[in-house]
């Protein structure tokens, strides 16, 4: 999402006028081949922060996915505080009731917003529903063989590009009016995972089922797979919390800050899996 907000930034904006935070300066090589200034840093690193932070007058604070997420964000913010910055733009989740939510870490998000608010900067929080590449990543590598095989019983999610998120990012940062503003950035109609298995199977000619999941078998599929037990955990979480209609938030925000309709979901999968 950060690389969709900086290309869109570049559209408009003069290299030099932007920077980022990158943890490995080869990997961010592309960056500083235009022209933008590319910062060495950690989120675990409170000097290099202090660093990162110097002229700089907007921030968009892309979350981490570490379990001490909070701890870095908050490092973030308090070297924000130290050296200026006038406005946060912090990506969180859209999201029903956090305190009920099978993730864990998820209520990092809404924590990081009290840090924030309570911190006094002037802040756009922008509630990000799951993003349309989730899908791709949801159906596993044997999709076109097994189909899904998902926890997520009926449940349904307004599926948004993660680059037009990215654009819409970019469009608060460059834009006023956006001061200490929400917006829950959603797709515009929902979708269950066998609609989405029906919408794929048009598109491919292939025939693509939804196997609603017992939690706990899918859990261990995923163990017997490899899968890392962390992510394991997180996975099944978003899954449960598909189940129990969490995610099922559309707003128009989207639209307004991209200036028109948010991809759907026909042309998103054909862009997702390269159709």
């Amino acid at each position: 999402m950060g690389g969709a907000a900086v290309g869109q930034l570049l559209k408009t904006t003069a290299p030099d006028e932007l920077a980022v935070l990158a943890r490995d300066g080869k990997k961010a090589q592309h960056y500083i081949d235009k022209g933008v200034n590319v910062r060495i840093g950690d989120f675990d690193d409170e000097e290099s922060l202090e660093q990162a932070m110097k002229g700089i007058s907007k921030l968009l604070l892309i979350p981490t996915i570490a379990p001490h997420r909070l701890e870095q964000h908050k490092k973030v913010i308090d070297a924000a505080l130290k050296n200026g910055v006038k406005h946060v733009i912090y990506p969180g989740v859209s999201f029903k009731n956090i305190e009920t939510s099978a993730t864990a870490g998820l209520d990092a998000h809404f924590k990081t917003e009290d840090y924030i608010r309570n911190s006094g900067l002037t802040y756009t929080f922008l509630r990000n529903t799951l993003y349309m590449e989730a899908i791709a990543h949801f159906g596993g590598e044997r999709l076109f063989e097994s189909g899904f095989f998902l926890p997520a019983g009926n449940g349904k999610v307004p599926f948004a590009l993660r680059r037009e998120m990215g654009e819409a990012a970019a469009n608060v940062l460059l834009q006023e009016g956006h001061e200490n503003k929400t917006y829950d950035i959603t797709g515009h109609e929902l979708y269950g995972f066998a609609e989405v298995a029906d919408e794929l199977a048009k598109l491919t000619g292939k025939s693509v089922s939804y196997t609603s999941a017992d939690p706990a078998v899918f859990a261990e599929k995923l163990k017997s797979a490899g899968v890392d037990e962390f992510f394991a955990f997180v996975v099944t979480g978003f899954n449960l919390d598909i189940r129990n209609r969490q995610f099922e938030i559309v707003t128009n925000d989207l639209e307004r800050l991209l200036g028109r309709k948010p991809v759907g979901l026909k042309e998103g999968l054909t862009e997702v899996f390269g159709l």
